[in-house]
């Protein structure tokens, strides 16, 4: 499947049992969110976490980082936009997130995986599983690194 663009749009309301105390957003949800729109974005390219591990790979996270520019609040509407920052065919993903609320930006970040065995080695994935992620390579954009905003 081939994106319309190289980032992908996913909404997610901002639940109560998301927030601490007065309603934010609690700083730990982040990371969840962020799972969202690389889980979306996996899917929309056609490599489900699924079809993933059927290959017989894991990508557990090694890297993450959040800058908080603010608060999320109980029943926010949020769109996390998600891309692959990765450039170049490897055995490391690295995914950028801009969180928005409305137009007004509350998070960037990025997570940074690794392709392993099922012993968690880290390996190779095979030449036919980079198709999936072709047509976001073949694309150029503006999307801001997660770890540099």
């Amino acid at each position: 499947m081939k994106l319309e663009s190289s980032t992908n749009r996913t909404n997610v309301r901002v639940r109560y049992a998301d927030t601490a105390k007065m309603g934010v957003a609690y700083n730990g949800i982040y990371l969840t969110w962020f799972e969202v729109g690389r889980t979306e974005l996996l899917r929309n390219v056609g490599a489900t976490y699924q079809k993933v591990e059927k290959f017989g790979f894991y990508l557990p996270l090694i890297e993450a980082g959040i800058k908080f520019l603010k608060p999320a609040h109980y029943d926010d509407i949020l769109c996390i936009e998600t891309n692959l920052e990765s450039k170049k065919k490897g055995i490391r993903l690295r995914f950028g997130y801009i969180i928005f609320r409305d137009s007004e930006k509350l998070v960037t970040g990025f997570t940074e995986h690794v392709f392993t065995n099922k012993n968690l080695r880290p390996i190779k994935p095979p030449k036919e599983f980079h198709k999936y992620f072709q047509s976001i390579w073949e694309q150029t954009s503006n999307f801001p690194k997660g770890s540099k905003k």
